[in-house]
C-alpha cells in the first residue's frame, strides 16, 4: 500500500512558537482542512472543504494570536477531520465519517481495517504524539483546546452563545474558573456545556488530562466571531485575558 501522505505532503503536526514558557499549551484538533492529494478530495466539493464539516473554522488563527500574546506553544492539525477525527477514539465510526452533516463523503465509503490504519498512522497518532510529548516538557502546564462551532443548526435554529467552556470529568478547576470569568467579564452570552456537552466522543482532552490530574480548559467560539482578522484579535485578546486571570 502506498503512503497516505506522499512526498512533499506536508506533514500532520505543525508547532507553533516551540520554544514559548507560558505555563499552557493550546491545541487545535480541527485547526486544518487539508486533504491528501492520494486521497482525491475524498470526493467532496471544494467548498464542502470550506465548511465546518471539515474543520474548525478560524482556529488556526486563533490559536496564532495567542500563541504570541501568550508566548505559549499551540499544536494544530493540519489535516481535515473529514480525513480522521484527531479528537476521536480512532477506533470508533465517528473518526472517519461517511456522512457529516447530511453530506456524503464518498471517499469514507467502506474503508477497510488497513486503510483506516493508516489514516491513524500518519495522521492521528503523530498529533497526538506531539501533544503527549509536549505535556511531558511542561507537567504544570494547562491544557488549552481551541473549537469553533457554527452560529445556526443545520436546520437553521440559532445558537444564542458566544463562547462556551466544555468540562465533565477530570481536574476541571480551571475550565470552571475560565467559564465564571467569562461569564463575569465578557459581555455577551456565555456557554456552559454548551453548544456541545464534553462527553465520550471528546478524546483528546480526557485522554491527555484527566488520568494525570492536569487542569485543562475545551473552549468554543461562534465562527461568524472569528470570521475576519478584527474579529480573531477581538475574541483573542478576551481570551488572553481570562486565561492570565484564571493561571
Amino acid at each position: 500500500m502506498q503512503r497516505l501522505l506522499q512526498s512533499g505532503a506536508p506533514p500532520p503536526v505543525e508547532v507553533i512558537n516551540a520554544g514559548g514558557i507560558a505555563p499552557l499549551l493550546l491545541i487545535g484538533d480541527h485547526a486544518g482542512n487539508a486533504i491528501p492529494q492520494s486521497l482525491d478530495a475524498l470526493g467532496i466539493a471544494e467548498a464542502d472543504r470550506q465548511r465546518h464539516i471539515a474543520w474548525d473554522i478560524g482556529v488556526d488563527a486563533l490559536g496564532r494570536s495567542l500563541a504570541t500574546r501568550l508566548d505559549a506553544t499551540f499544536i494544530r492539525q493540519r489535516y481535515s477531520r473529514l480525513v480522521i477525527d484527531c479528537n476521536r477514539d480512532p477506533d470508533t465510526p465517528e473518526a472517519v465519517p461517511e456522512v457529516s452533516d447530511g453530506t456524503a463523503i464518498p471517499g469514507n465509503y467502506g474503508l477497510d481495517s488497513a486503510a483506516r490504519a493508516q489514516r491513524v498512522a500518519e495522521i492521528h497518532a503523530p498529533y497526538q504524539a506531539a501533544i503527549a510529548s509536549a505535556l511531558v516538557a511542561r507537567p504544570g502546564a494547562v491544557l488549552v483546546s481551541l473549537h469553533s462551532f457554527t452560529p445556526a443548526l443545520a436546520g437553521g435554529a440559532p445558537r444564542p452563545w458566544h463562547l462556551g467552556v466544555l468540562h465533565n470529568g477530570g481536574n476541571d478547576g480551571f475550565a470552571r474558573a475560565f467559564l465564571a470569568w467569562l461569564i463575569a467579564n465578557a459581555g455577551c452570552t456565555i456557554g456552559d456545556n454548551e453548544p456541545y456537552r464534553m462527553d465520550t466522543t471528546d478524546h483528546t482532552v480526557p485522554r491527555r488530562a484527566f488520568a494525570d490530574g492536569r487542569p485543562y480548559l475545551e473552549l468554543e467560539v461562534r465562527q461568524d466571531l472569528l470570521g475576519d482578522a478584527a474579529g480573531v484579535e477581538a475574541i483573542a485578546d478576551l481570551v488572553a485575558t481570562g486565561l492570565l486571570a484564571c493561571r
